[in-house]
C-alpha cells in the first residue's frame, strides 16, 4: 500500500517538473474548481429559508427584516443564489449599504428581477 502511494507519488512530481510555473498555477485553480465545485452545486440545492435568515443577520440585518428578504428571494426564485448574495447585488446595482438594499428588496420585489443575469 505505502509503495503503491510512494510510487503514485513519484510519477506525478516527475509530470510537475516538466510544467511551467504558469503550466502548474493553471492545473492548481484547474484542480481546486474540481474541488470546490460539488460543495457550490450542494449549497446551491440545500440551502433553507433559516439557513439564509441567519446569513443576513451575520450581515447586520434585522431579523425582522430579514424574514421579509428571504420570502421576496424565495418567491422570486433566487434562494438558490443566496438572500446575501442578492442583497449584496442590489447594494451594487442600487448603491445602496446592505441594510438600505435590505429595505428595497421589501419594498419592491421587482428589485430583484434580472439581478442575476449577465
Amino acid at each position: 500500500m505505502a509503495e503503491d502511494r510512494i510510487a503514485r507519488f513519484e510519477k506525478r512530481q516527475v509530470e510537475l517538473k516538466k510544467m511551467s510555473d504558469a503550466e502548474i498555477k493553471e492545473r492548481f485553480w484547474k484542480l481546486c474548481n474540481q474541488l470546490v465545485e460539488p460543495i457550490a452545486e450542494l449549497a446551491k440545492t440545500h440551502t433553507s429559508p433559516s439557513i439564509e435568515r441567519a446569513v443576513l443577520l451575520r450581515m447586520g440585518i434585522d431579523s425582522v427584516s430579514t424574514h421579509a428578504v428571504v420570502t421576496r428571494v424565495l418567491e422570486a426564485g433566487l434562494l438558490g443564489k443566496g438572500a446575501g448574495h442578492a442583497v449584496l447585488r442590489v447594494s451594487q446595482k442600487t448603491g445602496k449599504d446592505i441594510r438600505g438594499a435590505a429595505q428595497a428588496i421589501i419594498e419592491d420585489k421587482d428589485v430583484l428581477t434580472g439581478l442575476f443575469q449577465q
